[in-house]
């Protein structure tokens, strides 16, 4: 009995060695400029993940970095879907982790959240991945999510030729009050629709594409019975209106707007 345990033991060694050498022979075959680059920055489990989807065929190439934060990079790829946005998190960023428990403890569709750091990482980007489902459901323009794995989010480029859009902050607008309200009509659909708030709505976090709003970075976004719901809500709006108030734009008032929301009139 004894015998037949260290032989079972030593052939899942053997299965382990043989596992780890064809991952090895597989970040060989697929190495490239961009793939090198991002070995110096990612772990080997979030490399996995890109190697897979690049050998699944969700990914067809992978380029450079159009975004970097703390928090995460963006990278150009392309996919049977066209130019897609690759966002990686980073699963060492530990004041990031801390951040994070704020909008996922009180959200009632995360229970039992482990506190482990890639756990939580894993779990956050799962659920920008949803709640970008539900933004896109609700009719909102978001970038469409096309897939998510681990620490890896894949979702429709907004921009052309690997240049995003610029943000609203960049961009000198030709007529600010209709992005204004298009902006208000898309946290009230948000909110009614998708029953969403998304939390950190700025001129940071939206892009203008084709004279469009383009809401983004949905991983914050809490459910309407988030114990802070509404007062995220009431912070969306106040920001951006007080960025359209620079503009000259004649802007709500926001406690109306913000009951209007509430009440869905």
């Amino acid at each position: 009995m004894e015998k037949e345990e260290k032989e079972g033991k030593l052939i899942e060694k053997l299965e382990l060695r043989e596992k780890r050498y064809i991952a090895e022979q597989l970040i060989k075959e697929k190495r490239s400029e961009e793939m090198e680059a991002l070995e110096e920055v990612f772990d080997k489990p979030t490399l996995m993940i890109i190697y897979r989807m690049l050998n699944r065929g969700i990914l067809k190439k992978l380029f450079g970095v159009v975004k970097a934060g703390k928090e995460s990079r963006v990278y150009w790829g392309k996919s049977k879907e066209g130019d897609v946005a690759v966002k990686i998190y980073l699963t060492t960023s530990k004041e990031f982790r801390k951040g994070m428990l704020t909008y996922i403890e009180g959200d009632p569709r995360f229970k039992k959240v482990s506190k482990e750091t890639r756990a939580l990482i894993y779990l956050w980007a799962k659920k920008e991945f949803k709640n970008l489902q539900l933004a896109y459901a609700a009719k909102i323009n978001v970038p469409k999510p096309i897939t998510v794995e681990g620490n890896v989010l894949i979702m429709k480029f907004i921009g052309k030729a690997g240049e995003p859009a610029p943000i609203l902050k960049e961009t000198s607008l030709e007529k600010p009050t209709k992005i204004y309200n298009e902006i208000l009509n898309y946290i009230h659909l948000l909110y009614n629709k998708a029953k969403l708030v998304h939390g950190d709505i700025s001129e940071y976090n939206i892009m203008i594409w084709k004279n469009k709003p383009v809401l983004f970075d949905f991983a914050q976004a809490v459910s309407i019975s988030h114990p802070m719901a509404y007062d995220l809500l009431y912070r969306d709006v106040k920001n951006i209106t007080l960025y359209f108030q620079k503009l000259g734009v004649k802007t709500k008032n926001v406690d109306e707007f913000v009951k209007k929301v509430v009440e869905n009139i």
